[in-house]
């Protein structure tokens, strides 16, 4: 708790200097986070096996009519309205994907075969596929990873991950070595939005385009490099306040933070983040079953992949891809879901002496 307290605490300093007009807001999202989160902490994890294949089928149909009735916003059809609530399906499956995949697993326990795996892939790979084509690339990218760590701790061997880890590696020294060819106009990538395409080209050469799809990038890395060791203090950063910072307080908050309080103040954000990965990580070790352990270990290494995302975008050294730096951005829906998360950390903890 004393992590949490003080990571949300950061996050309202860097609120405050980010977007003070958002903190009314902000404060909502927080006290309906933290409802959620004292509420899932009291719930036993042998409960929350009852909800797993109801919210999965429910997220998954939500995703269905999303595609068939969803509101178009900037390109996109993520949202939808269902008259008293409008609301985004693919948030519910970053928490609905491991639940699901944890139960399947613990109800397989002691007789997994291949099969099971490939049965796991294929419900792992239904809503990840309906959430690309809306698209949504970052919410695709954190369900797939949400559920290739259950997988993975499910059993899942090396042998099976190392080749595709293999043809990463490959794909991504091809992009780097073609880039002039493929990034040329004209020429489409299979599976992947135009947007998408020139997102990744912006990150091999954001100068490319310095005043339009390279302009994230680029006042993203002058705000983190321009703030040194200790900073410019609190609310004096010019790329921040004099507007260059596109998106500062939602996906680029840590280039506010990195402005403000320079390396010191990004090392003491990691350190926080690192002790509640570590503290999640145990608390999955010491799970009294299998799906507990799962659905936390999942949960807790989702929570690394949206740090890691988050920063390697803001450092330039991953794509643009949408992906919140987890609880500090602003964003309802990003916060709560986080905060469930912990929530169920929380009850993995409490209930680890008890039979699942």
């Amino acid at each position: 708790m004393a992590i949490l307290a003080l990571l949300l605490g950061g996050a309202y300093v860097a609120m405050m200097s980010a977007s003070p007009e958002r903190l009314p807001a902000h404060n909502l999202n927080l006290v309906i986070g933290l409802a959620v989160m004292w509420v899932v902490a009291n719930l036993p994890p042998q409960r929350m096996q009852m909800f797993a294949l109801p919210l999965y089928v429910i997220g998954v149909l939500l995703l269905v009519a999303v595609e068939l009735f969803g509101e178009i916003s900037k390109g996109a059809q993520r949202w939808l309205d269902l008259g008293f609530i409008r609301m985004q399906p693919s948030e519910i499956m970053k928490i609905a994907m491991p639940l699901m995949l944890a139960w399947y697993f613990q109800k397989r326990e002691g007789s997994l075969k291949f099969r099971d795996f490939l049965v796991a892939t294929a419900l792992l790979a239904a809503p990840v596929g309906l959430i690309a084509i809306q698209p949504d690339l970052g919410t695709s990218l954190l369900v797939t990873a949400a559920g290739i760590f259950v997988i993975y701790f499910g059993g899942l061997s090396w042998k099976l991950i190392v080749p595709v880890m293999l043809l990463g590696v490959a794909v991504i020294v091809g992009v780097v070595a073609y880039e002039k060819q493929i990034c040329a106009d004209g020429v489409e990538w299979p599976g992947l939005r135009e947007y998408q395409k020139h997102r990744v080209c912006m990150l091999l050469d954001p100068s490319s385009d310095p005043r339009g799809k390279g302009f994230h990038t680029i006042q993203s890395t002058i705000a983190v490099g321009s703030g040194g060791i200790v900073g410019k203090g609190w609310q004096q950063g010019t790329q921040t306040h004099l507007d260059f910072l596109p998106e500062r307080h939602t996906d680029f908050i840590l280039a506010v933070l990195s402005e403000e309080f320079g390396l010191l103040g990004v090392i003491l954000l990691l350190v926080l983040y690192c002790l509640l990965i570590g503290r999640g990580l145990m608390i999955a070790l010491s799970a009294s079953s299998l799906f507990s352990r799962l659905l936390a270990g999942a949960l807790t290494m989702n929570f690394f992949t949206y740090a890691f995302v988050n920063m390697g975008m803001v450092s330039g050294v991953l794509p643009v891809v949408g992906v919140p730096l987890p609880l500090v951005s602003y964003g309802g829906t990003a916060l709560v879901t986080l905060c469930l998360g912990m929530g169920i950390l929380m009850s993995v903890q409490r209930h680890r002496k008890r039979v699942s």
